[in-house]
């Protein structure tokens, strides 16, 4: 299912289901939100002092009552993240999926860790998600804000998306799935688990040794998750090492899978970031450097 898209006047919901939030790139992303027209409701773990442990913004429980709180409100019509960081997967457990699902579809927005969360809106409530950089980083620049906001509310004004050159050329259709690569391995075995069959798939991450990355693709590629995939785009690999040897590492682990694939496509931990909506079918042209929605990601 696609969720609405939003307009002006609707209610956003922000969320921190990771990592603390610094208060100055909130305050400061704030009314950047509010000159959408929509009115933006800050959840307490925004706002609130780090928990225990203190790389998550409040307590396991605290989190996913933010978040469900948010979801089953009915004058909410999307849930963003204010930042990632760490901690989504261990909340997952303790949100009550099937009040979700009756809550119906609203569109939930945001990137790094949440993909985690991402995956479990697809598994468990069968919705399209966004992938979108968040309000709390410094990554929050006019583009990523520009281009998050016409996601939203024109969501047809991006069913282009450009950017990166072919590694293995070609050009495939699945539905877009994927996200951050460390989330996506650390899914392995748990029920958002998923599959990349019939699927294009994104990839990005942050401040991983090239070694760490080639463990998490072996592990991927050896749990079978790959199979039936249709292609694959790479986004940034920030503080990941020489971009060569990242480059020859996606060679190594992702070519023999015969697909097309393409580097540097320019989401993820980067300034600038597209936002790609998940869960929707889209064209990958590896030669052109387009990936190209069949339909908007909202309705």
């Amino acid at each position: 299912m696609r969720p609405p898209r939003l307009r002006a006047g609707d209610t956003v919901a922000l969320v921190a289901p990771a990592g603390p939030v610094p208060a100055d790139l909130l305050e400061k992303a704030l009314p950047v939100l509010r000159g959408w027209g929509v009115e933006v409701r800050v959840g307490p773990c925004v706002r609130a002092s780090p928990g225990s442990p203190p790389y998550l913004s409040a307590p396991d429980a605290a989190r996913a009552a933010e978040f469900t709180e948010a979801w089953l409100d009915p004058g909410v019509r999307c849930v963003l993240a204010a930042r990632g960081g760490y901690g989504v997967q261990r909340m997952l457990d303790l949100v009550d999926w099937a009040a979700l699902r009756a809550a119906g579809p609203k569109v939930l927005a945001g990137s790094s860790d949440i993909t985690a969360l991402h995956r479990a809106v697809d598994v468990h409530l069968g919705l399209s998600t966004v992938f979108s950089p968040m309000p709390a980083s410094v990554l929050f620049d006019d583009f990523a804000v520009e281009h998050l906001r016409r996601s939203l509310f024109e969501p047809e004004r991006n069913l282009v998306v450009r950017g990166g050159a072919a590694i293995v050329p070609g050009r495939a259709s699945g539905v877009l799935t994927g996200g951050n690569l460390s989330l996506l391995a650390a899914g392995i075995g748990t029920p958002e688990h998923g599959s990349a069959r019939d699927a294009i798939v994104l990839l990005e991450d942050v401040t991983e040794s090239v070694y760490r990355l080639d463990r998490m693709l072996t592990q991927l590629v050896r749990s079978g998750w790959f199979a039936g995939v249709r292609g694959i785009v790479l986004g940034s690999w920030a503080a990941c090492g020489d971009p060569a040897d990242v480059r020859a590492l996606m060679v190594d682990r992702l070519g023999p899978l015969g697909v097309p694939l393409v580097e540097e496509f320019g989401f993820g931990h980067v300034a600038s970031s597209p936002t790609l909506p998940l869960g929707v079918p889209v064209t990958l042209d590896a030669d052109l450097g387009t990936l190209t929605f069949d339909e908007p990601a909202l309705t």
